[in-house]
């Protein structure tokens, strides 16, 4: 049996070939290292948990139970069609709404396989095709045009991003698609020593 380099990697030289050693990175306050701008600001870099956000916004007053009923549209939609959110190349989300003092906040967090300007195109892509609206549109200062004017999308998005200063990776630096690859290996595989018996 092959043993395994132990990795080697620092917050600066990500190893990002070895996906059997968990890895985490420390993340400055920026949330990047190094300044790099893409189409809309600062490129924020891939991690061993791949590349996400966080967005932390106050909801509109008289919201939440909008908010609440538009997570039961999504959970629908991918029961309906699986696939819908595909483009987007997600591994997770997460919704939470929370209290600060009178006001109730929504936080989204998403991990995904794309940098940030890729990845908030193809959301505004994505919703227009099918012609839905965007939990987004229950939050205070969403600009009301977001379909046909990405750039103020994209930054509602950046103003409201918290940047991590930490993240981690149980098998790091793996694809959603790379995972889906290896479970139907696996399942694959399963299936033939079945058929051995």
């Amino acid at each position: 049996m092959a043993t395994v380099a132990p990795a080697t990697a620092t917050s600066s030289t990500p190893n990002e070939s070895n996906w059997t050693r968990p890895q985490a990175i420390a993340l400055p306050k920026e949330g990047y290292f190094k300044l790099q701008n893409g189409r809309y600001g600062p490129l924020y870099p891939r991690t061993p948990a791949c590349y996400g956000f966080t967005i932390i916004a106050k909801i509109k007053p008289g919201r939440e139970d909008t908010i609440r009923a538009y997570g039961n549209t999504i959970e629908k939609a991918i029961a309906d069609l699986p696939d819908a959110l595909a483009t987007l190349k997600l591994h997770y989300l997460r919704w939470v709404l929370f209290d600060i003092g009178k006001d109730t906040y929504f936080m989204y967090q998403g991990i995904f396989d794309t940098d940030f300007d890729k990845y908030t195109e193809d959301a505004v892509a994505l919703f227009t095709k099918y012609g839905v609206n965007t939990v987004f549109e229950n939050l205070d200062g969403f600009p009301e045009d977001w379909k046909t004017n990405v750039p103020a999308f994209v930054k509602f998005v950046r103003e409201h991003q918290c940047p991590s200063f930490l993240e981690y990776g149980e098998y790091p630096y793996v694809t959603a698609d790379e995972i889906k690859k290896a479970l139907k290996l696996k399942a694959a595989f399963s299936d033939m020593l079945d058929l051995m018996q």
